[in-house]
Order: structure tokens, then sequence, then C-alpha cells
């Protein structure tokens, strides 16, 4: 009986929407980067999970009004994009050759670092779509006999890292223009990335959204012909 009660849709959806809340507080107290919201809120997830035998199968029917929500969130960022339709054409040459020039060093800059550390190439195709959004970076290596667990992983971190890191390292790089570091943190920490630029300006999330667009697609076409 308790176990069908942990199962239970109103049991695992509370259980999410805690645990995010729990490690927003944590993290706002700590300001510590392992202590980051959306790592520590999986954290917390797995080991309820794993303690009390939920299968993952039964948290994803459960929770999968989430998914909706997310899906709806992205809509959302094409009102962002409507309010700086005007600024973003006015930097359309930009934008793209950043974003085309950007995913090809990221993808060749972490394919080399896994070959040079020894690792097949499964593990590079897996860790290839690091800068891409989790649904689409899954979607690309699932053909190509990627691992999906591991892409996922490192798509969760590098997307956290970029949120932490990004707006300290441009500031200190000098780079104020809000196109130049929307661009940057869309382009190098998708959806996490972009929902840390929002905080910061409207023009910064707009840009943001489109680069992590731009860069999804872009990725999705690089990563097939490089292990072709």
């Amino acid at each position: 009986m308790i176990h069908d009660f942990l199962c239970s849709r109103i049991f695992l959806l509370a259980l999410t929407v805690g645990s995010y809340v729990l490690g927003t507080a944590i993290y706002r107290r700590t300001h510590i980067a392992l202590l980051h919201p959306v790592l520590l809120s999986v954290a917390i997830l797995v080991a309820m999970m794993q303690g009390a035998g939920i299968e993952y199968e039964a948290y994803a029917e459960a929770t999968e009004i989430f998914s909706l929500l997310l899906n709806l969130s992205v809509v959302a960022l094409g009102y962002l994009l409507w309010e700086q339709v005007d600024r973003l054409r006015a930097h359309a040459l930009s934008i793209v050759t950043s974003v085309i020039v950007g995913s090809i060093v990221g993808v060749g800059s972490v394919v080399g670092i896994v070959y040079l550390m020894g690792a097949d190439e499964v593990i590079a195709i897996s860790m290839a779509p690091k800068s891409i959004t989790a649904p689409i970076a899954v979607a690309v290596v699932e053909p190509l006999g990627g691992i999906k667990a591991i892409t996922s992983v490192v798509v969760i971190c590098v997307g956290i890292f970029g949120s932490i890191v990004a707006p300290k390292l441009l500031d200190w790089l000098g780079i104020s223009d809000p196109v130049a570091r929307g661009l940057a943190m869309g382009a190098a920490a998708h959806g996490i990335g972009t929902a840390r630029a929002i905080e910061i300006g409207a023009v910064e999330g707009a840009v943001s959204g489109l680069a992590m667009g731009l860069m999804g697609a872009v990725t999705a076409l690089i990563i097939p012909l490089s292990f072709s």
C-alpha cells in the first residue's frame, strides 16, 4: 500500500516540485555550483526512487505534465523573439555565423579531447552534442549508436556549468553587448543557459533562445556527417 502511494501521480509530482524548491533554496543560500537546483533535485529524485523501488517508467508516466509544460515554455520563447525581431534581424548574419562556427568548434573540441583520452567512438558520439538541448541530443546520438544516458548527463552538466560560469566569464572578458551575451549562453548552455539569460534581460533571453534552436539544428547536421 505504501509503495502504491509512493508510485502515485500526486506523490511523484509533489516530490519533483518539492525537490526543485528545496534545491533552489539551498543554492540561493550557499551559491555552491555542485548544489545547483537542477543537479540537486535530480540527486534527490534518484535517491528517493532507488530507495522506494520506483521504476523510471512509472515516474515518467506520472510526471508527463511537466514535459507538456516544458514544451509550452519553449514555445513561449517565440514571444521574446517577436519582441526583439528588429534587433535580431539586424544581427542575423553575425548570429548565424557564430552558431555555425560555435557548433563546429564545440563538436570538434569534445571529440578531439575524448580521443586524446583514449576513449572509443561510442563515447565520442555520446558526448559530441554536449551543447544542445537534451531532446535533440538524444535523438541525434541514438541512430549513431551513442549511449543516451551519457549524453543526457553530459548535456545537463554542461548546461548547469554554463549557466553558472558564463555570466561571470563574460563580465570578466568585458563583453557587455546583450546580443553577444545571449548568443554565447544559448549556444553553449542550451535550455538551462537560456533560462539564466532570461533572468538577465529580455534581449539576452531572446537571442539565447534563438541561438539554442539554431545550435540544435546545425549540430544535428554536423554530428552525423562527422561520424559517417
